[in-house]
């Protein structure tokens, strides 16, 4: 590291759990980061702070006024900008050593020739068509995924890793295995959501996506963590893995 750097991040060199090893892995870490919203924008944030050398930026939408309510990775300036590029600006602002790569849509003729090149990917989308996408591509690239959700004043928060433990660590179709019904979504564009939710949950994204670069703590793989923002409370339940699992199943080892 140079000078510069060392500098830059002398709060992680000090902790035993990073230094400077620590540090030169997430320099050397590339991370997929889909959806550049609510979500996505404390996940940037903090992932271009820490020092993430390369970090792909996948979000095919313009920054809109009511963005701006929870999206803080954009300036009122931004509005009609695409969220890559407003994205890519504020990151440099914050660490111009980061080096950024903008991807159009993620869906499933392109996400796992996307994800190839990356160490882990985290998304804070608002579809199931992506996630259902991202996990199967990372199932097959047995890459992490470090998955969030909002909605009105609550969240939650799992990362899925089934490739490491067949019939023990489920994946993101474990937990969802068919989209709900559109009466049964939660859409904040329909019904709202607090914007200080979404900084909640994406920091608690950028902190589960650090822990498994740095290899330190305890992952959320097999456990769904759980926000009540009203009730200022946090819970965390176990997710099992569901053998019949249409996109993990056949991660299940066969019975000899």
């Amino acid at each position: 590291m140079s000078p510069e750097e060392r500098e830059r991040y002398a709060r992680h060199i000090l902790l035993k759990e990073v230094g400077g090893q620590g540090q030169q892995k997430l320099l050397a870490a590339r991370v997929l980061v889909v959806g550049a919203g609510g979500l996505g924008s404390p996940i940037l944030s903090y992932l271009a702070a820490a020092g993430v050398g390369t970090i792909g930026v996948a979000d095919s939408d313009v920054v809109s006024l009511s963005n701006l309510q929870r999206q803080t990775l954009f300036r009122t300036e931004d509005i009609g900008r695409e969220k890559t590029e407003a994205a890519k600006d504020a990151i440099k602002r914050l660490n111009p050593h980061v080096k950024i790569i903008m991807h159009p849509r993620i869906a499933d003729e392109n996400a796992a020739g996307v994800i190839a090149d990356y160490n882990l990917v985290v998304e804070g989308v608002d579809n199931f068509e992506t996630r259902y996408a991202l996990n199967r591509a990372c199932i097959v690239e047995k890459k992490p995924l470090v998955s969030a959700a909002v909605g009105r004043f609550a969240g939650q928060l799992s990362t899925f890793k089934p490739y490491e433990k067949p019939c023990a660590l489920p994946c993101y179709r474990c937990l969802v295995p068919e989209e709900p019904p559109r009466e049964e979504q939660v859409n904040c564009a329909e019904e709202g959501v607090l914007g200080a939710v979404t900084g909640v949950m994406g920091t608690l994204a950028a902190m589960e996506v650090l822990k498994e670069l740095l290899g330190v703590g305890d992952s959320l793989a097999g456990r769904l963590m759980i926000y009540d923002g009203l009730g200022a409370s946090f819970r965390t339940i176990a997710l099992p893995a569901d053998p019949a699992c249409a996109d993990c199943g056949a991660q299940t080892p066969s019975e000899s």
